[in-house]
């Protein structure tokens, strides 16, 4: 079983996105970008939002701007984190 749950885990953990969402008050065109991921450890659920956070920057060619802003719950088994930054061109 725990076997399944590790596997299931791995592609949860997959998830990432770029929430496009304007950043208010910014001669730049910047976004609040954002990765998420679903693991069954916290330190492993963190990184792997950094990490989805660091990609979906990259991707749309966009500088990261301050500090990310990472958030996770920590439900039994498995535990969700969320990451967010200030991205701009």
């Amino acid at each position: 079983m725990m076997k399944h749950l590790a596997a299931a885990t791995v592609v949860l953990g997959l998830g990432a996105g770029l929430i496009a969402m304007p950043y208010a008050a910014s001669a730049k065109s910047c976004v609040l970008a954002g990765g998420e991921a679903t693991m069954v450890t916290g330190d492993l659920a963190r990184f792997m939002a950094g990490a989805a956070l660091k990609n979906s920057i990259k991707d749309k060619g966009l500088t990261p701007v301050g500090n990310p802003k990472v958030t996770c719950n920590d439900p039994s088994p498995l535990t969700y984190c969320r990451a967010q930054q200030r991205a701009c061109k």
